[in-house]
């Protein structure tokens, strides 16, 4: 199936619904893999992992490590999922580059390693619009979580990093795997271009470990700066 083709018009749509999940798989449902990009996660990534295995929808997790120099590769093979584990750090674009190689899902659920207070509601709101084909793409936004963090995706909530995406639509963006920091950007490019469906929800009580809380300040800092670099090369 093609993905949908939306108008220059169309406009993002937010759900905020907090019902609760369709917990039965239903024969003939599209199935979703989920990935994970990871650098040096091994505080926050087995969480994560443990509430992407509760749901039913994801049929198969898929690690890459991105030339992670702590335990985590250990931490995501003790809990038997799929790991990639890349030598050289060659960027979250790069590292979910490589986790697609492979994948033969409908679905991709691209998910970040430092997530924290993730639920299983949150994994279904982000899957469902997506195998329901009301959407091709879902992008998550932080609510309720922590001020910064909130904060920060108020302001640019198309950079978020958790998202459910036809694997269709995502194989077909070339840049992806040079984007490094700015992958968001280059998804976003080309669903634009494309008019691809596109459904934004909230992710309430969900936010991350930040790089300045990770590295220390002053390193925390520069990687922010290098981060957003990468992001503006991209835009």
């Amino acid at each position: 199936m093609k993905p949908s083709k939306a108008s220059e018009k169309n406009q993002f749509t937010f759900e905020s619904e907090t019902s609760t999940p369709h917990r039965t798989q239903a024969s003939g449902r599209l199935t979703t893999t989920a990935i994970i990009a990871a650098y040096n996660e091994e505080k926050t990534i087995g969480p994560i992992i443990d509430v992407l295995k509760e749901v039913p929808l994801v049929a198969h997790v898929v690690v890459v490590s991105d030339g992670s120099k702590d335990k985590t590769v250990d931490v995501a093979r003790e809990r038997r999922v799929e790991v990639i584990e890349l030598v050289n750090n060659v960027g979250k674009g790069g590292a979910l580059y490589r986790g697609l190689e492979n994948i033969r899902s409908d679905v991709v659920l691209l998910i970040d390693a430092d997530l924290v207070g993730l639920k299983v509601q949150h994994v279904f709101q982000l899957v469902e619009p997506v195998v329901q084909e009301e959407a091709d793409v879902t992008i998550g936004v932080f609510e309720e979580g922590r001020f910064a963090t909130d904060f920060a995706q108020k302001i640019a909530p198309l950079l978020s990093g958790q998202r459910a995406i036809r694997t269709n639509v995502l194989k077909n963006i070339s840049e992806m795997e040079i984007a490094r920091f700015g992958v968001e950007v280059a998804i976003n490019r080309y669903i634009k271009r494309e008019g691809i469906k596109v459904k934004v929800v909230k992710l309430p009580g969900l936010t991350h470990v930040m790089k300045e809380e990770k590295l220390g300040i002053v390193k925390g800092l520069k990687e922010r700066v290098k981060m957003y670099w990468e992001i503006l090369k991209n835009l």
